[in-house]
């Protein structure tokens, strides 16, 4: 999917993306304590490859990247695909089709074909809280595409994620919104706000902490609050429910959609489409970044099932809240100090497309730019990687993967109106 793009900018408000990796804090914390849930298997699955069709995961043909050289800055490139948006923080993927689906923070989800036709698939900037880190935050579409899945901060600020039917004419139906989960947020930023759908069908939702700085409300180890998790919802019902195999559901007191809890803000998070494995991006406090990955079982299912990732007791590997337990945290995969190589990651996706990239998480910093990758395969918790760095481009606000099983890059460039910009990461 190479292409080369005119545009006419978008006449939305410029917003600025930050996602908050140094926060000021000037609150005081209640004491709250957790029970540590064990952690699931990091065992990696087999090399057959697996792939999702619609809530089933089914082997697939197995691939193999063995002849082909590694990735680096001589053999990948990234090719500028879309020009002229405005804070681009998200794309979704749409079964069967290969149009790319844009989030715009402003508010606007745009449709944009392969002739760089674009048109406004849905449009919900009059309902949201903007600025910072709200507005409209994540997209996706079921696995049958009949229903667009959207995240957003309302206008008081809190999370609110709706699903709108698909429109024949390819737009969601606004009269078609049905509230799918809802959470307050005490702060303004630390919203998370990504959303995907499983290798099992089911929506999972990403949610900070809360906001201020150093999980002021000890939120991210309390099981009785939504904030600093993964939440698993069930939505194929009319009213959406908490699956009875969900973690907590039998824990009094406990919220019955966490699926796994100590995060901070897992600003984008992605499944492996080929074996099922979950990979978190979790932006950190002042000091560290890290990056998560849960393995998903034989089936490929069950990735991050009641798995804790350690914030607020730890920052990555390094204690941080000493009054909230570590034990059984679920170390980082990559964890990177404030630096050269950024203070904000921002995401990423492990690639499937049959190039040199194959079989590697791709991520970047938003800060830094840098767009990096590390071999999916050989990473595992307790294993910090060392990154292989593939290209530079400019605030990075996430790495998707497109129809094609590629990287796409997303940048909101200078912050201005009309600077975002979409690139795609491939061999050179």
């Amino acid at each position: 999917m190479h292409r080369h793009r005119r545009w006419t900018a978008v006449l939305l408000a410029p917003l600025v993306l930050a996602a908050c990796a140094t926060d000021p804090d000037d609150t005081t914390a209640p004491e709250v304590t957790f029970e540590t849930v064990a952690p699931a298997s990091t065992e990696s699955v087999d090399t057959t490859t697996v792939s999702s069709v619609g809530s089933s995961v089914v082997p697939a043909e197995t691939t193999t990247t063995a002849t082909l050289p590694a990735p680096s800055p001589d053999t990948v490139t990234l090719t500028p695909v879309v020009s002229g948006l405005t804070a681009p923080v998200d794309l979704a993927v749409r079964p069967g089709d290969d149009t790319l689906y844009v989030a715009q923070q402003g508010g606007q989800v745009l449709a944009i074909d392969a002739d760089d036709e674009r048109r406004v698939v849905l449009d919900v900037s009059g309902g949201i809280s903007t600025g910072g880190e709200r507005g409209l935050l994540g997209i996706a579409f079921t696995p049958d595409g009949a229903e667009l899945i959207v995240s957003v901060t309302d206008l008081d600020g809190n999370t609110l994620v709706s699903g709108y039917t698909m429109a024949g004419d390819g737009t969601a139906d606004p009269s078609t919104a049905r509230t799918l989960f809802t959470a307050r947020q005490p702060y303004p930023n630390h919203n998370g706000g990504d959303v995907a759908i499983g290798p099992d069908g089911m929506l999972y939702i990403g949610l900070g902490d809360g906001g201020a700085a150093g999980d002021p409300e000890r939120s991210a180890l309390d099981v009785s609050s939504p904030l600093g998790k993964l939440l698993r919802i069930d939505i194929s019902a009319e009213s959406p429910t908490a699956p009875s195999d969900n973690p907590f559901v039998t824990t009094a007191g406990a919220l019955p959609e966490i699926w796994s809890v100590g995060l901070r803000n897992p600003w984008r998070f992605s499944f492996d489409n080929a074996t099922g494995d979950l990979w978190i991006a979790d932006v950190g406090q002042n000091e560290w970044e890290e990056i998560d990955v849960a393995r998903a079982d034989s089936s490929g299912l069950d990735a991050a099932r009641g798995l804790h990732f350690g914030w607020s007791a730890l920052e990555a590997t390094h204690p941080f809240n000493a009054d909230q337990s570590a034990e059984g945290a679920t170390p980082p995969v990559v964890e990177y100090p404030h630096g050269e190589q950024g203070c904000s990651v921002s995401g990423g996706a492990v690639v499937r497309d049959g190039s040199l990239l194959d079989g590697w998480y791709v991520f970047s910093d938003y800060c830094s730019g840098k767009v990096s990758a590390i071999d999916a395969s050989a990473a595992s918790p307790g294993v910090l990687s060392q990154p292989v760095l593939l290209a530079v481009s400019a605030a990075v606000t996430a790495v998707c993967l497109g129809p094609d099983g590629s990287a796409y890059v997303l940048s909101v460039g200078d912050g201005g109106q009309g600077t975002g910009s979409i690139s795609r990461l491939g061999p050179t």
